[in-house]
């Protein structure tokens, strides 16, 4: 059974990616714009290694607080290795860390054409479904995502899925109990989508540009050297039944 790729082709001393020499890209390319190479097959533009820049920045950390983090410093307090504890940060991302991008450019994607959003979104809002890519637990507004919009304006890479993004956070707005702003994950899968990108890797640009940041958590832990990670006992709460005796008949008789 052969394997096919036309991705890399390694042979006669000599390694080529996407059709360039990786020596040549080793000395005249930059990381990101080798990373687009090899996700697209063909060099990126000036603006789109800006706006790729951009969208890798933007996810390179949000803090100690979120799963990712917080799994990959436990397991190397637990005397893993590096490379261990940052596969667990990346296995703790799912659908409500870390996958929404997906979830967000597919549903643009699939959507954009339609012709009246109001009613669209209104029915979506009937049937329960939560649209992907908007509302935070802690942010009314995401910065992120208003960062992200203005440099893909500068480089002219706002298009028809980022005008869809936000005619939908426009609708929604209005008829939704509370704020749902446009977040980083929305922002990144409409940017993605108007880049040319299939929704199917959208994930992948989260898991790029977050992977510095879990290591630098990962080695922030192993340096703090604070032990085994574990929650206290005031800051778990018993819920079940209080201590109690077992009854005479479940007794073993001696």
């Amino acid at each position: 059974m052969r394997w096919r790729t036309a991705l890399t082709d390694v042979r006669n001393n000599k390694e080529l990616v996407r059709g360039y020499n990786l020596k040549d890209l080793i000395h005249e390319k930059s990381f990101v714009e080798t990373i687009y190479l090899v996700l697209k097959g063909e060099l990126p533009t000036v603006a789109e290694t800006r706006m790729l820049n951009a969208l890798f920045t933007a996810a390179i950390d949000h803090g100690i607080g979120v799963s990712s983090a917080m799994t990959a410093r436990t397991v190397v307090s637990t005397g893993n290795s590096l490379h261990t504890a940052l596969a667990s940060g990346i296995l703790a991302m799912g659908k409500l860390h870390g996958s929404a991008i997906e979830d967000a450019a597919e549903f643009f994607q699939k959507h954009e054409v339609e012709q009246d959003v109001r009613a669209l979104v209104t029915k979506l809002k009937a049937q329960k479904f939560r649209i992907p890519g908007y509302g935070h637990k802690i942010l009314t507004h995401d910065p992120r995502s208003e960062a992200l919009f203005e440099v893909a304006k500068e480089t002219k890479i706002y298009g028809k899925y980022c005008i869809f993004a936000e005619k939908i956070g426009e609708v929604l707005n209005s008829i939704a109990s509370k704020k749902l702003p446009l977040n980083v994950d929305g922002a990144m899968g409409a940017i993605i989508s108007d880049m040319g990108f299939d929704f199917r890797l959208a994930k992948g640009f989260f898991i790029i540009g977050r992977v510095p940041g879990l290591v630098a958590h990962i080695y922030e832990e192993i340096i703090q050297d604070e032990g085994l990670r574990r929650l206290s006992e005031d800051a778990v709460e018993y819920i079940g039944q209080a201590e109690r005796v077992l009854p005479n008949d479940l007794k073993i008789e001696k």
